[in-house]
């Protein structure tokens, strides 16, 4: 049977999962960092700034709602600590990693040394979940007929790999080769995914900036020139696509999986690469098993629509034409423009009509709005208005549809 388009999940108007914390609730967090609250005062203020965040996505009319990641204090939570076989650290030594992964170099160029990381340090074991009860609580919200429509994301795969220099991600003894680290951490998303499935989640999105590194001629050129590298940059990328297809190997069939690219959404609306889709395009759209492509292309740093001409029919692309670093909001005609554009690029690669090429699309910011908890140089009203704005594109262009 050929794969078929998955859809609701994805829907036509989507956010990245991140939303912006209430300052009460930011103040609650560091009253309980400093020891002056406890920890049941924080989950009773992280419960109810949740509950009042769902029902602000309800009004605007969103269906994969998500719980803001409000209770993380970075976008990708607390999965690999939650490994047996990983330690946080607060001390590697700044030689062990990539100097030119852009997220690094961003830190270094600012004379700082990143901050704290999690390394592998023993065989990696799953050995429960640390995002299934953040599910649960999300689910209590809504009707049991709308939990398979919540979002959860999740930690990319690959994160505490890439940034590692080629041989201190784990130790040698450990781990001999890449092939090994990876099949364990496989097996660690196959049972995540599997916990997630069973408490009724159906929507998963993997956030993932180190992809989109790929499409970077400065990281690119870093990567070819360090020496350490066993690698070419494209082997490297092709290994990730297979780890995360690794990840998929039991996948229920109706759970659906998406990937976001992102460009770095850092404090201060910080973003760490450039570079359009091009050099990964055939791979990624073709080779990745995911249903869903959620893409940063709100400036010019992702590139044209172009290429578009490589997705397949039988998955979606979430176009992420507004941005979420900056309240200025775009002109929604432009943006309804832009849209039928990039459909049209996927008309012409698959040899469909326009109609059907824009039944693949749906619409977004291009990130979320708080990757790190103190969030991008935007205010609530203007979030608002950016989520308001993506609910009223998709409306003009798939009247009647969620």
């Amino acid at each position: 049977m050929a794969p078929q388009l998955h859809q609701r999940p994805p829907f036509r108007a989507e956010h990245l999962g991140s939303l912006l914390r209430p300052n009460e609730l930011l103040e609650t967090k560091l009253a309980f960092e400093a020891g002056k609250i406890p920890e049941s005062q924080l989950s009773a203020s992280e419960d109810n700034e949740i509950n009042a965040i769902v029902k602000t996505q309800q009004k605007l009319g969103y269906a994969a709602l998500s719980d803001g990641e409000y209770r993380r204090h970075m976008f990708w939570g607390t999965f690999f600590p939650g490994l047996d076989g990983f330690e946080e650290v607060n001390d590697v030594d700044v030689d062990d990693f990539r100097p030119y992964a852009p997220d690094i170099a961003a830190f270094l160029e600012a004379g700082h040394k990143p901050g704290e990381s999690v390394i592998c340090t023993g065989k990696i074991k799953h050995v429960g979940s640390t995002y299934v009860d953040q599910f649960k609580y999300l689910a209590s919200q809504v009707p049991a007929n709308e939990v398979g429509n919540l979002k959860i994301t999740l930690a990319a795969p690959n994160w505490y790999h890439l940034r590692y220099r080629e041989g201190k991600a784990y130790p040698k003894s450990v781990y001999t080769n890449d092939e090994d680290y990876f099949g364990d951490i496989a097996k660690a998303y196959q049972a995540e995914l599997q916990i997630l499935y069973d408490a009724g989640c159906r929507n998963v999105q993997f956030d993932d900036p180190n992809l989109a590194y790929f499409c970077s001629d400065k990281f690119l050129t870093g990567f070819k020139e360090d020496p350490l590298n066993v690698y070419s940059a494209d082997t490297m990328f092709e290994k990730y696509i297979k780890q995360y297809n690794d990840c998929f190997a039991n996948l229920p069939a109706d759970m659906h999986v998406g990937v976001h690219l992102c460009r770095g959404n850092f404090v201060g609306s910080r973003h760490f690469s450039e570079g359009g889709y091009d050099r990964i395009a055939i791979k990624l759209f073709q080779e990745l098993n995911v249903h869903t492509y959620y893409l940063e292309y709100d400036t010019p740093r992702a590139g044209g629509f172009e290429p578009l001409k490589f997705l397949p029919t039988h998955k979606n692309v979430i176009l992420g034409v507004v941005t979420s670093k900056f309240a200025k909001l775009e002109d929604k005609e432009e943006m309804k423009k832009r849209v039928i554009d990039a459909a049209k690029f996927i008309a012409e690669g698959n040899n469909i009509s326009l109609d059907a090429a824009l039944n693949q699309v749906g619409v977004s910011p291009q990130c979320g709005f708080a990757s790190h908890r103190e969030g991008n140089a935007i205010d609530w009203d203007g979030m608002i208005n950016k989520l308001q704005l993506v609910r009223d594109i998709a409306n003009d262009i798939w009247p009647n549809q969620a």
